[in-house]
């Protein structure tokens, strides 16, 4: 079983138990997720099977989206409501004033990783630290917001707004930051990811769509081959004696490959159209390389 799960994770569990439930649901040994989710957080998780995961580096990055609840007024050390609570403030603030702040965030501008996150500070994640009671200086990153619509208007302090954005983008450190531009303070109240990797929430499938899946014997169907989450890559078909040399591990001389056209990385298959792998094409070298070769795993 070799491809991708689009998955809707639910709320209260990690991506990491995520991933392990999809596992035992599939019954399969290896599986992996791209882009975490925190426990709050519902939506699309994109989940690898098989002989997929050894490709997550090589997954495009892609913008994402969210549809966010904030809530004004309160302040915690996670940046959402399930931490601490640190200080809470008075909201006294105007339509006029919250759509400003809101959208001044639309554009290129740095954020702040939170503490709680997954981000690697010599070498140990920030939210290892966090839980210590440890914080640490974090260097801004360059992120962009490419849109942020006000989807319902503040009401008991809170609103909702759909957000896209780029990659490494952290909405809990964007709702800190408009709260703290209002002057009162903000929390995400609920945060649901609608697009990663290029996948959006409708192509996704909840566990229990999944387990009725594999009662009915049709989860092949719900598996989405590789070549589609590596398709910005482009391709090159061998013969097939190349195609079981590459296969094995052996780089393809280029003058013997007839589509070379592109150089770098790109997308090997056999003349039947099977996915081989990843190779490098190597002109100085006159080598099609092998990058990384797909073993196709039935369990």
């Amino acid at each position: 079983m070799t491809g991708f799960i689009f998955l809707d994770k639910p709320e209260g569990i990690t991506s990491f138990t995520a991933v392990n439930k999809t596992r035992r649901i599939l019954g399969i040994k290896k599986a992996g997720h791209t882009g975490t989710l925190d426990p709050m957080a519902t939506g699309v998780l994109p989940i690898m099977l098989g002989g997929a995961t050894r490709f997550s580096q090589y997954l495009p990055t892609h913008d994402k989206s969210y549809r966010a609840r904030i809530l004004l007024g309160t302040v915690t050390d996670t940046l959402d409501t399930t931490g601490e609570v640190l200080e809470t403030r008075e909201v006294n603030v105007a339509s006029e004033e919250l759509h400003s702040a809101v959208m001044s965030f639309v554009g290129d501008i740095k954020q702040l990783p939170p503490m709680y996150s997954a981000v690697s500070k010599n070498g140990v994640r920030l939210y290892k630290l966090a839980r210590q009671g440890i914080e640490i200086e974090r260097e801004a990153r360059d992120v962009t917001i490419h849109s942020i619509e006000i989807i319902t208007e503040l009401e008991n302090n809170e609103f909702e707004i759909d957000v896209s954005c780029s990659a490494g983008t952290y909405i809990r450190s964007l709702a800190a930051d408009i709260g703290e531009k209002l002057g009162c303070g903000a929390v995400i109240s609920a945060l649901r990811r609608t697009k990663a990797n290029g996948i959006s929430i409708d192509k996704t499938v909840t566990f229990e769509e999944l387990e009725k899946a594999v009662e009915a014997g049709m989860v092949e169907n719900l598996i989405a081959p590789c070549d589609e989450m590596l398709s910005a890559y482009p391709s090159v078909r061998v013969s097939e004696k190349q195609a079981v040399y590459f296969s094995n591990g052996g780089a393809l001389d280029l003058n013997r490959v007839k589509d070379k056209t592109t150089v770098g990385l790109c997308l090997v298959y056999s003349p039947s159209g099977k996915l081989m792998g990843l190779g490098n094409i190597d002109r100085e070298a006159g080598e099609l390389k092998v990058e990384r070769i797909l073993v196709y795993q039935q369990k």
